[in-house]
C-alpha cells in the first residue's frame, strides 16, 4: 500500500498530512489508536477521528474518505 499512499500524498499533499506508523516499532501509538489489524487507515480532522478503514483499500476509496 505504500506506493498508493505516496501517490495520494503527492496529489493531496497541500490539503492533507500523512503520518505513517510502523506498529512493530511503535506499539504504544498502535495501542493508543486501537489498531488491531494492518493496514489501518485513520482519518482525523481537527484532532478527532472521523473515519477508519481496515485492510487493503483501493486508491479511489482512500481519496473518497479523505475528501468527503
Amino acid at each position: 500500500m505504500n506506493p498508493v499512499i505516496e501517490e495520494i500524498e503527492k496529489e493531496l499533499g497541500d490539503k492533507i498530512e500523512v503520518e505513517k506508523i510502523n506498529v512493530d516499532e511503535n506499539p504504544q501509538k498502535a495501542s493508543q489508536y486501537g489498531v488491531m489489524s494492518i493496514p489501518t487507515y485513520i482519518i482525523e480532522k481537527d484532532g478527532k477521528e472521523i473515519a477508519r478503514k481496515i485492510g487493503v483499500t483501493p486508491k479511489a476509496e482512500l481519496i473518497k474518505l479523505l475528501t468527503s
